[in-house]
């Protein structure tokens, strides 16, 4: 199980929490002088952040919800997770546990800029029962202020409501039927919008909407600015590729055994997609901590809490260890004795290993883990890697050892992941399911 708790952050506790890395920052600006003054400036400026509520409830998809809090997060808005449950945590699908900022009903009178809704079920269903959270909604409708749902949420809970009349809309295909006597018309489209409202399909369409949302609060060049760390595809839906190197077969017993470790500062997108990703994959994933507690603080200040500490988790065997990205949690895996030596020991075994974002350059590249191997990484840390020929590729495979970019090539770095140990087929399903490439 992995528990995540999200923190309320005001414009004015950014710049304490922010890390100001290139990491996290828009390559086109140029100096650090220049870095620090625009982000000061989004931060400070509390007329300029917008308020956000995001929704969640028992059976909420987590990558749904962690990719649209982190990414307008990244924006400058104030986002309040909201739990609709009796109580603040909330159990997600895959074995992932969310602790909200506050209550659903200590929202009843607040105002906000843009209402969220992640999908899933049963969570669709729990939003759409939450009458407290329907008159919230119902309230910003009538204002004439931006709401918007992916997934099941857009036909389950706006179009229950009476919230898409006269309106195009999308969501997940298995509920279009129902979506469509809800609305004017339905459409097939990732990210769909008509007014106020706007709608999308899926995990895998979760990302595109999250920056649609940012750009609606802030305008195009914010979302480029936002986007542009992150990675993503130009190609939305098509088929994922990788570039492969000295191919090996990967094998398990029974199911995989997988290790994730978390620290602080992890990239949330990138834990919680592998998490997610591997485990619909029937593997059996053990999240560990490297700190000297199990729960963490995370890039965007979700709080993860991991299954066990390192040091239990290194007494068990792994057909795979993955690391997340993120510029503190990379910083601490590589000063984490126990999990380099464990990553030493499944080198000279020649089982698999891999890394995301900042990771590779980080973690592996330091402690001669990339030696002789084919790797990417984050753009701006690519210059850390003693062999650079590859990075270009959004995902590397040479022989036992996986490497990716950033949050935007998480879901491809999952699939391949999926498709080494169960084949492409298997790979295709998940992301034909989660809709990241085209049914």
């Amino acid at each position: 199980m992995v528990l995540i708790s999200v923190r309320h952050v005001t414009p004015h506790s950014l710049l304490r929490h922010f890390p100001l890395t290139q990491h996290f920052l828009p390559k086109q600006i140029p100096s650090l002088k220049n870095r620090i003054f625009s982000f000061t400036a989004t931060a400070t400026m509390s007329s300029t952040s917008k308020k956000v509520l995001v929704p969640v409830a028992n059976g909420s998809e987590p990558i749904e919800a962690v990719i649209t809090i982190d990414v307008l997060r990244r924006s400058g808005a104030d986002v309040t997770v909201v739990s609709v449950e009796k109580q603040l945590r909330v159990d997600a699908c895959h074995g992932v546990k969310i602790v909200a900022d506050a209550l659903v009903s200590d929202c009843r009178d607040a105002v906000f800029d843009l209402i969220a809704l992640p999908g899933g079920m049963p969570g669709a269903t729990n939003l759409k029962e939450s009458e407290v959270l329907e008159s919230i909604v119902k309230k910003q409708a009538s204002a004439g202020r931006l709401y918007a749902a992916v997934c099941a949420s857009p036909a389950v809970a706006l179009g229950s409501w009476g919230l898409l009349k006269g309106l195009k809309a999308t969501c997940y295909p298995s509920f279009m039927e129902q979506l469509a006597p809800a609305c004017a018309a339905t459409v097939e489209s990732r990210v769909q919008q008509d007014g106020k409202v706007v709608t999308s399909r899926g995990p895998g369409t979760t990302m595109e909407f999250a920056v649609a949302l940012v750009e609606q609060l802030y305008g195009k060049e914010k979302a480029d600015e936002v986007s542009g760390p992150l990675v993503m595809r130009a190609n939305h839906g098509d088929e994922y590729t990788i570039a492969e190197f000295n191919p090996i077969q990967w094998t398990f017993d029974n199911s995989p055994q997988i290790l994730v470790p978390i620290a602080n500062g992890s990239e949330e997108m990138e834990a919680v997609i592998i998490i997610d990703i591997l485990r619909r994959a029937k593997a059996n994933v053990v999240v560990a901590s490297v700190e000297d507690k199990l729960e963490i603080l995370a890039s965007r200040q979700v709080k993860l809490v991991a299954d066990m500490l390192i040091d239990e988790a290194a007494k068990l065997s792994y057909d795979l260890i993955v690391l997340p990205g993120g510029l503190g949690g990379a910083q601490a895996f590589a000063k984490s004795e126990k999990l380099v030596n464990m990553l030493k020991k499944q080198k000279e075994s020649n089982r698999p290993y891999g890394a995301i974002c900042a990771s590779p350059a980080l973690v592996l590249e330091p402690h001669g883990l990339l030696k002789g191997k084919k790797a990417t990484a984050f753009p701006a840390m690519c210059n850390k890697l003693s062999d650079q020929s590859e990075i270009e590729n959004r995902v590397v495979v040479d022989g036992n050892l996986i490497t990716s970019r950033g949050p935007g090539t998480s879901m491809e770095f999952s699939l391949a992941i999926v498709e080494k140990f169960f084949g492409r087929n298997k790979a295709l399903e998940l992301a034909k399911i989660m809709l990241f490439t085209r049914t």
